[in-house]
């Protein structure tokens, strides 16, 4: 089904529905396999086309009417799964670069960038994934959708949008031949204003991303 019919009156919402589901089963599925770290030459490359694919579905949500829930209370999914083992995984796998800086509303004038992590980021979208997947599995496919829908808005969405920005970018600096900042000493936990952001940044080698990560620049390794 193409974006240009997802409001076509003739259109089976249950068709809609699936390609959703599967779209997001299939990311969960994907991203967990990268946190086992079989394969952590392509992890970064293969996240970026994960989360790349993931944001096509919320895009077709998001261009969607919204969604109404058939309850007034949300039926209950029980507890969700403890993401804190899939999140030290991705934490590992990408210490070189977990921590980048991200401003979570562009159109907030003189916002400052704060740290975040990428292995944070996928752990909560998995999270939030995984809560609407619940209800789907359940046959809640009109609770699920709606919960997809608003979580993408309210969460998972931009989460996931910085994430891309950050792996994107990352790609980029390594095949472009463009040193980057240096992480060392960038904490999450530090309220750092925009100019010490940029200070704390030094210079990420290529000996730490290029090859651990599965990154070949375009014309060798990064230079310092």
């Amino acid at each position: 089904m193409s974006d240009a019919t997802l409001h076509s009156i003739t259109q089976d919402p249950d068709d809609f529905a699936v390609q959703i589901a599967d779209s997001i089963e299939s990311f969960i599925v994907a991203t967990t396999e990268v946190a086992k770290g079989d394969e952590p030459d392509s992890a970064v490359p293969f996240l970026l086309l994960e989360i790349s694919q993931l944001l096509l579905a919320g895009g077709r949500l998001g261009a969607h009417e919204d969604i109404l829930p058939e309850e007034r209370y949300e039926p209950d999914t029980g507890p969700d799964v403890d993401m804190d083992e899939l999140r030290m995984r991705f934490a590992v796998l990408l210490e070189p670069v977990d921590v980048f800086s991200e401003v979570f509303d562009p159109y907030e004038p003189r916002k400052a960038p704060v740290p975040c992590r990428i292995s944070d980021n996928l752990a909560d979208i998995i999270t939030d994934l995984r809560h609407g997947l619940a209800h789907y599995r359940a046959g809640r496919t009109t609770e699920a959708l709606w919960w997809w829908q608003f979580s993408y808005f309210s969460n998972w969405g931009p989460t996931a949008s910085g994430t891309l920005r950050a792996l994107q970018s990352l790609v980029s600096h390594v095949r472009l031949d463009q040193p980057l900042a240096e992480l060392d000493g960038l904490d999450i936990d530090e309220d750092l204003a925009e100019d010490e952001l940029a200070e704390e940044a030094g210079r990420v080698m290529a000996r730490e991303i290029a090859g651990p990560l599965g990154l070949g620049s375009r014309r060798g390794a990064l230079k310092k």
